[in-house]
């Protein structure tokens, strides 16, 4: 993937990481605006390129009376606002084939998730769209099996790819990274590591997934160490009320100070 093909990125000639970040759900458009200004405050002082992520739906759920959305075309279009307004590439996930030319009108980037991404049908839609497309690792999966999810891909005719790890499961209610398939999956794709996804507790008794978001800058700094190209996290201005994911989620807050740290070893890393 080339940075700099990606519509309204910035900093892409720096020798920082790159950034998807923003909530997990668009739950209005107040708060979306509300995290993309202070995400994007923080990264153009930092010169970190930076993708706002949002979902439109949430089709992965544990309960039926789970949050999903505020609805698909409302979701959009707050993210198309978030772009224009910000001037900022968007990102968001898809979950059917269908969705792939209906959500490439409002965002810049199509991710897969990771419980979906071997669905050839779904992967090759977001390719056709013409937009980059962000592989999530399935849990699943080993490392080197994402380069056939990539190759997708490139069949398609598209080379604007990325894949993103988001740990493995482990036992039946926890994930780990393996670093060890960061540098794996570089030779397929630009890699980026999930530092929130990866600290979920998924399937907890009460249908709510649970997380461990203390060990965010744990994970983050060990990714950065282990030269990942990008970041994905998810973060809100009050993770307790989210409407999705919000006990992994990073407290905004803390935003700030985690990209600065982040940044710093970056620059130690890219030195040696």
């Amino acid at each position: 993937m080339d940075l700099k093909l990606i519509p309204n990125i910035k900093h892409a000639e720096s020798d920082n990481f790159f950034l998807l970040a923003g909530p997990c759900a668009i739950e209005g458009e107040e708060m979306a605006m509300r995290i993309a200004e202070h995400i994007l405050k923080v990264t153009d002082k930092l010169e970190i390129p930076t993708i706002f992520k949002g979902s439109f739906k949430k089709a992965n759920r544990s309960r039926i009376d789970s949050f999903t959305g505020i609805g698909d075309e409302k979701a959009l279009e707050i993210l198309k606002k978030v772009g224009e307004k910000f001037g900022v590439p968007t990102v968001t996930d898809i979950h059917e084939a269908s969705d792939a030319a209906f959500a490439a009108q409002y965002v810049d980037v199509l991710q897969i998730p990771a419980f979906l991404v071997r669905q050839t049908d779904l992967v090759v839609a977001a390719a056709k769209t013409g937009k980059v497309v962000n592989l999530k690792k399935g849990q699943f999966m080993s490392p080197d099996a994402m380069k056939h999810a990539v190759q997708k891909v490139l069949d398609s005719g598209n080379t604007q790819v990325t894949i993103t790890d988001r740990g493995t499961m482990f036992g039946y209610q926890d994930m780990i990274v393996d670093f060890r398939g960061i540098p794996e999956m570089q030779k397929y794709a630009p890699t980026i590591l999930d530092i929130t996804h990866s600290l979920q507790q998924p399937n907890q008794a009460s249908g709510v997934t649970g997380g461990k978001p203390e060990l965010i800058e744990t994970i983050a700094r060990a990714g950065i160490a282990a030269g990942v190209d990008g970041l994905f996290l998810e973060t809100h201005f009050d993770p307790a009320n989210a409407k999705s994911d919000g006990a992994n989620m990073l407290d905004l807050q803390h935003f700030e100070k985690l990209m600065t740290n982040l940044t710093a070893i970056r620059k130690v890393v890219k030195s040696l």
